[in-house]
Formats: C-alpha cells, sequence, structure tokens
C-alpha cells in the first residue's frame, strides 16, 4: 500500500510517501520559523496561511523523487489533531480533497500517535512492549504501549510540557525564537556545577510532570545575576546548562520509575525535545544500567514531518480503518481514545 502523509498541526509543513513492502520513499519538510521568528511565537493565523501556500508544492516534490504518480497512490493520511484548528483544517481539506478525486480511502492520524511510531521508520524498531517518552512543545507524556493503539497513560505534565518551558525560558532570558535549541546550544558552553536547580516532583511518588516552577527558579536566577551585574555570556550559558540539567534529571528519573513500574527493559522517547543531546546520552546511560534500550527516530524525524503521519497512516489503513469524506479535526485529543489494531 502506498499512503500520501500530509502533517499541517503547527508551523511545519510535512509531506512524505511511505510504501507498505518498499519502507519511506520521500519526504519533504518546510519549516516556518523564519515567518514566526519576528513574533516570538507561532501566529496560528499565518501558519495556516503558509500551510495552503506550500502543500502542493511539497506535494510534487515528493512525488517527483518518488518516481510516482498520483494514479499510484492507495490512500491518504493526514494530520486530524491535536494542534491548530486552522492549521490541521488545511491538510483535512486538502487530502480529503485528493482522496475523492483519485478515488481512495483518507485516514486523520493521531499527531501523537506519529510521533511514538517514527522510531519505527528506523534500522532497529523498537519492539512492542515499550514504555514511551512523549516529549515536545505541547506534550510531556509516558505512556505503556503494548501495540498500536494499546496505550496506557502513566503520567503526564501538569502544567508546562518540557518543550514549552524550554521555548519559554530561552524568551524570558532574551534568547530567540525557537528557544529550545538555543537554550542547548549555549547550554553546551555552560559550567556544570555553577548553580543548582530543583528536579520537580521526583521528591515524591509518581510519574507526573510539573515544569512550571522550574521555568520560574531559572527567570529568578537570571534576573538575580542581571541585578548583580553577573549577566555575562556565560552565565548565561551556565544558567542554561542548569536549567537543561534539570529538566533531563527529571525526565530521566521518571523514566526509570515508569520501567521499573511496568517491569519492562525498552524505552522510545519521541517529539522534538527527543533531539536534545544531553536527553539522549542521559537515557541511554540510565538504560545501560539495567540492561535495557533507548530507542528514538532520527533528528529530522524527531519534529514534525509527514513521514512519521504516512506511516501510522499505513497500519491504520492496512488494518482496515478509512473515514467518510467528512472534514474533522481535534485541537484536543487523548490518545487513549484511539482504537486498538
Amino acid at each position: 500500500m502506498l499512503v500520501l502523509g500530509l502533517e499541517t498541526s503547527c508551523d511545519e509543513t510535512g509531506v512524505a510517501l511511505y510504501d507498505s513492502e518498499r519502507g519511506l520513499l520521500a519526504d519533504a519538510l518546510f519549516s516556518q520559523i523564519d515567518l514566526h521568528r519576528v513574533y516570538g511565537g507561532v501566529v496560528p493565523e499565518l501558519a495556516s496561511r503558509d500551510h495552503v501556500k506550500r502543500m502542493l508544492p511539497l506535494i510534487r516534490q515528493v512525488l517527483e523523487e518518488a518516481g510516482c504518480t498520483a494514479a499510484q497512490i492507495d490512500a491518504v493520511a493526514y494530520t486530524a489533531g491535536p494542534g491548530l484548528v486552522g492549521a490541521l483544517l488545511v491538510g483535512a481539506s486538502c487530502a480529503q480533497a485528493m482522496a475523492f478525486a483519485w478515488g481512495v480511502p483518507a485516514l486523520g492520524v493521531h499527531h501523537m500517535e506519529g510521533h511514538l511510531l517514527a522510531p519505527m521508520l528506523e534500522a532497529t524498531p523498537p519492539a512492542f512492549p515499550f514504555v514511551a517518552l512523549l516529549v515536545s512543545g505541547g506534550h510531556t507524556q509516558l505512556v505503556r504501549v503494548d501495540g498500536i493503539g494499546q496505550y496506557q497513560l502513566l503520567g503526564e505534565s501538569l502544567d508546562d510540557a518540557a518543550g514549552e518551558a524550554f521555548d519559554k525560558t530561552a524568551k524570558l532570558m532574551g534568547l530567540p525564537y525557537p528557544g529550545g535549541p538555543e537554550i542547548a546550544r549555549i547550554a553546551e558552553a555552560g559550567v556544570a556545577g555553577r548553580f543548582v536547580f530543583p528536579r520537580p516532583m521526583t521528591d515524591r511518588p509518581g510519574l507526573d510532570f510539573s515544569f512550571s516552577g522550574l521555568k520560574t527558579f531559572t527567570l529568578n536566577t537570571w534576573q538575580q545575576c542581571q541585578a548583580s551585574g553577573d549577566d555575562s555570556e556565560q552565565t548565561r550559558c551556565d544558567v542554561a546548562h542548569a536549567f537543561q540539567q534539570a529538566v533531563v534529571d527529571t525526565l530521566t528519573i521518571k523514566c526509570r520509575r515508569a520501567l521499573k513500574q511496568t517491569g519492562l527493559n525498552s524505552l522510545v522517547i519521541a517529539g522534538g525535545v527527543s533531539a536534545n543531546k544531553a536527553l539522549r546520552q542521559s537515557l541511554e546511560q540510565m538504560l545501560g544500567s539495567i540492561n535495557g534500550q533507548v530507542f528514538y527516530a532520527r533528528p529530522a524525524f524527531c519534529t514534525d514531518n509527514g513521514a512519521m503521519i504516512a506511516y501510522a497512516g499505513c497500519q491504520r489503513l492496512l488494518a482496515g480503518q478509512h473515514e467518510d469524506l467528512s472534514i474533522s479535526v481535534q485541537a484536543r485529543w487523548p490518545m487513549e481514545q484511539l482504537p486498538a489494531l
């Protein structure tokens, strides 16, 4: 089955072609970072309009790279949620229109399920069951995964997600948008141990997260440095290092708890923050200490992309799932509501 995947949940337009027998044939991505940087964050209306502008040229590009024609496509998968409603509607309407014109089925895919299954596109994919850490700008969740659609939520963020905390902290410290990669970049030059930040909610049982207080702690520390005249670039790097290490340690501690609680020794990390080098190194070290294994997607597939949507959609389409011609998207969509395959 040859599936065209469309991703338009936020500020990146992704298109990909996935074949159930040959694997990923082609993918293309356009990021709107430059468009939104001047505003310091994503402007939903501008995001939607840019998806309209980029969608068809990217589809043509992917078809050309794969050496395929529209007549060969067996189905269209698109992100139906969660995400920005206007942006989601662009992908949904485009997918449904093409599916109708080509006489093929269409299927709306859960954005976070796409992230969760992205490591399946790698040469050594994880085997079920495993624990998944989903870390992105909008979500921080620990999930037990027994199969596609078989998800048990173990813990989640009670306020800011990890990626959101990275972006907001960067903005508070005067770093450019997008803030998460900037924090990670300057943290590499930071001196370990100069500042020690709390590891939120690790001093109590449970698998939930809270990063809002850590964000405030970082802001107060930076403002104290500024007030004392110690606001050099090195100090900024040291504060960023302390913040990043606190987030990484918190995520690692909770992942270890989740593995112990479930009795599993395989961990998947997915979502934009899974590209963070410090987080990968910490989780690899932790899994090595318990004879476990950690899996993640290549950096290009950690952020939003069409390949993960094409793959996730293909698995559900092969199981017989499809939709009618109605266009429906969801800004919020609990992953536990998905049917199991």
